[in-house]
């Protein structure tokens, strides 16, 4: 006869299980409310050999904040073949995956959880908007991009982070119509800015003259000109 014997993991084997059990659980429930002990039963040890791998809630935390921000930075990344718009729609499916499987790890990481003030948490963060922005800039063939391109593509981050957190209190927008809309809204602070400035209207040129009819752009160009005819006449002539 033999009997089950319970294999003996090597520290980083542990510490690296230690931080998927508390991210499963930090991705259900707000950090708050996750306990050393619920952590240490998940893994099957006991609270003090938790301790032994990381001195308290807060450095586990940083840890699997760590893993998410990495996992969550490479949603950005996308190959550069096709129109910008189907690329972007994609980037924005993965993003919103993440979201939604991750909906309190991800406020967490975005809000400072636990950890509101650390500067370890505000980097992680940095780092995380950083990659989307040069992921963007990649996709647009710019290295130095002039100050209002950079003005929009950083908007831009932000604005998919924020919608994102408000679209997790109650899902109440389809999530697909959510990831097309951004797409368009990207487009739109281009087409803004680009109304004010040469160079990115330059940009902006470039990036639609090669947008099929049939993609996320032409999309809100059929949307815009169908609101067209509802908007009085007078309104829409020059002052």
């Amino acid at each position: 006869m033999t009997t089950g014997v319970r294999r003996r993991m090597g520290v980083e084997e542990r510490r690296q299980q230690l931080i998927s059990v508390a991210l499963e659980l930090f991705s259900h429930r707000s950090p708050d409310e996750v306990s050393i002990d619920e952590i240490a039963a998940a893994a099957g040890i006991s609270r003090p050999l938790v301790y032994h791998y990381f001195p308290g809630k807060q450095s586990l935390y940083e840890a699997a904040l760590r893993r998410a921000a990495d996992e969550l930075a490479t949603r950005f990344v996308e190959p550069r073949d096709g129109p910008l718009g189907a690329r972007l729609l994609r980037v924005m499916g993965r993003f919103f995956d993440f979201v939604d499987e991750h909906g309190p790890g991800f406020s967490a990481l975005m809000r400072g959880g636990p950890a509101v003030g650390s500067s370890t948490t505000n980097a992680m963060i940095d780092e995380v908007r950083q990659a989307a922005y040069e992921q963007i800039l990649s996709h647009l063939d710019v290295t130095e991009p002039p100050a209002r391109l950079a003005m929009v593509v950083r908007s831009w981050v932000s604005l998919a982070e924020s919608t994102a957190l408000i679209w997790l209190d109650g899902r109440r927008i389809p999530r697909g119509e959510l990831e097309l809309q951004l797409v368009h809204d990207f487009a739109a602070l281009a087409a803004v800015s680009a109304a004010y400035n040469d160079e990115m209207a330059g940009i902006v040129l470039g990036i639609f003259v090669d947008e099929p009819a049939d993609g996320p752009f032409g999309d809100l160009a059929a949307r815009l000109l169908a609101l067209a005819p509802q908007v009085p006449a007078q309104r829409l002539a020059s002052p």
